[in-house]
């Protein structure tokens, strides 16, 4: 499954939130959007998954989405956001199988088949014994590992990430993105941790003023310039056999 957005811009109120976006996502990759507060990656993230109207194209695999059902976009992509404690009051089991009803007809029940899938994604991330807690009850750290074996439920193959390690320590964002990267999911993902975005992207598209202000491997976009040009930082810049390691200096 791969992802494209081909001269995509969106307007909210009338307003251009961004201009003339074109991102490639490849089968298997992690790309990354990173940029400033109000750039627009969200924007951009929710058109992706038929949220936001916009002008261009968007295509998976080569249809365009807006050919797409609602119920076939929920079986070749699933979108993870900002852990909120409020989303579900279920118990970890019943937040898994919601992964499943992209495959259910109306008020089927689930079934033998549904309940196999959601024992062994939880049994993946470690989560399985806490199948029968409240998902309200668990850590941040527990609450993304709940909420990737939904999307190992789900079946699907790509994956829309929307800063979904904001409320969890570095540990946990470390096991999350690991996991992901262990899974050979396609991800777009909004990251706000440059290190982060340079240590799990493949690819890395910067934006600024909702514009592609640069793009590339994270070894090529983050340097001292993009660095101070976009994020309005002054930064060494470190390259090791691990990738890129970025040390903030001062705001400029």
């Amino acid at each position: 499954m791969n992802l494209k957005m081909d001269d995509v811009t969106i307007k909210i109120e009338n307003e251009k939130i961004v201009q003339n976006i074109n991102i490639y996502v490849p089968e298997n990759k992690f790309v990354g959007l990173v940029g400033l507060n109000g750039t627009g990656k969200s924007t951009i993230l929710k058109a992706a998954y038929g949220i936001n109207e916009y002008d261009g194209n968007i295509f998976l695999d080569s249809i365009n989405i807006k050919k797409i059902s609602t119920k076939e976009m929920a079986r070749k992509l699933a979108v993870l956001i900002q852990e909120n404690s409020n989303d579900f009051n279920f118990k970890v089991e019943d937040v898994v199988m919601l992964g499943r009803l992209p495959y259910k007809k109306l008020f089927e029940l689930d079934n033998t088949e549904d309940q196999q899938i959601v024992n062994s994604a939880l049994e993946y991330v470690g989560m399985l014994d806490y199948k029968d807690r409240y998902f309200n009850s668990l850590s941040g750290g527990e609450k993304q590992r709940v909420l990737i074996a939904r999307v190992l439920a789900q079946k699907c193959s790509l994956l829309i990430l929307d800063e979904p390690t904001n409320h969890l320590d570095v540990k946990n964002q470390f096991k999350l993105f690991e996991i992901i990267k262990e899974l050979n999911f396609t991800v777009l993902a909004v990251l706000h941790d440059l290190n982060m975005a340079a240590r799990f992207c493949d690819y890395v598209y910067v934006l600024k003023e909702g514009r592609i202000y640069s793009e590339g491997v994270p070894a090529k976009v983050f340097n001292k310039d993009t660095l101070k040009e976009v994020f309005g930082m002054e930064a060494d810049v470190r390259k090791d056999g691990r990738g890129v390691c970025i040390e903030y200096i001062r705001s400029v």
